[in-house]
């Protein structure tokens, strides 16, 4: 039983101790798409080109204009991107325009 505290107590030590932070630098590959020409590609660019290529975008299902309108409220709300109003209207017009079922 002793035996158990002690390993407890040089275990718990153990995690007290600061670990390095290490930093990489990498080269990523170079991200060549871009949104197709549709309603507000110019907003959509400065708005959502900040945290996602564009392949991660387009790379999505085709979706309708309210599962669309979820999914940009859902980034403001929940990810805090720094999206207004106006451009956010303007981002669902351009991804039901763009990416959704016919």
């Amino acid at each position: 039983m002793k035996a158990i505290a002690i390993a407890g107590y040089v275990l718990l030590g153990l995690m007290a101790l600061p670990v390095p932070a290490i930093s990489q630098a990498m080269d990523l590959p170079p991200d060549a798409a871009v949104f197709p020409d549709g309603p507000n590609v110019k907003t959509v660019t400065q708005n959502c080109l900040a945290c996602h290529s564009a392949d991660m975008v387009l790379d999505q299902p085709l979706l309708p204009r309210a599962t669309w309108t979820a999914e940009i409220t859902k980034m403001r709300n929940v990810y805090k991107a720094p999206i207004g109003d106006a451009d956010a209207a303007l981002i669902v017009d351009y991804l039901a325009a763009t990416h959704a079922p016919p």
